[in-house]
């Protein structure tokens, strides 16, 4: 069995999208600018895409009572190699925010119980970021909203589909970071 077109995964045509209406505006409109349209409807939909997982995020999120940038913290913390336990300098790069922003992230999470500093026990001047029982907690309610969300929007795919969307996301990505 020959694997199932997009055409096949929906009732009749497939719809006419932001993406295609877009193109067809540049297409009306700028006529002396030389762009690929399939190019320029790749790139609309994935910024759309990752439009809808980033609001997808924050409201998982707010339905948990964290900001987003709450989550982020917290969500950093928790993805490392030791998992909940970092420096504020690590998280503050891999953020990309400031030492003095990390700084007051931290002051407002930890007043709330989500993390806590601790003095290295090697350099009584390094300090250690701990994700807390609460923190974790939190997290992982706001992971399981957000995994929720995201599994209905790639629903839309069979298996064999997602599968080669990965595929072809991973090669687009490890041009990305070759450069």
């Amino acid at each position: 069995m020959s694997d199932p077109r997009p055409s096949d995964t929906f009732d009749g045509d497939l719809n006419e999208d932001a993406a295609d209406r877009h193109v067809a505006r540049w297409r009306d409109h700028w006529i002396d600018i030389d762009f690929d349209d399939e190019i320029e409807a790749i790139t609309v939909r994935i910024g759309r895409i990752s439009k809808f997982f980033n609001d997808a995020r924050a409201d998982a999120a707010s339905a948990v009572g964290l900001a987003d940038f709450e989550y982020m913290t917290l969500h950093e913390l928790m993805i490392r190699d030791t998992p909940g336990h970092a420096s504020p300098t690590t998280l503050a790069k891999d953020l990309g925010i400031s030492p003095a922003g990390m700084t007051g992230r931290l002051d407002s999470m930890e007043k709330a119980g989500w993390v806590r500093r601790t003095a290295s026990v090697e350099d009584r001047r390094k300090i250690s970021v701990e994700a807390t029982k609460a923190g974790i907690e939190i997290w992982r309610r706001a992971m399981d909203l957000r995994g929720e969300a995201e599994t209905r929007l790639l629903e839309t795919l069979s298996p064999e589909r997602r599968t080669e969307l990965a595929v072809l996301l991973k090669q687009v990505t490890l041009r990305i970071e070759a450069e």
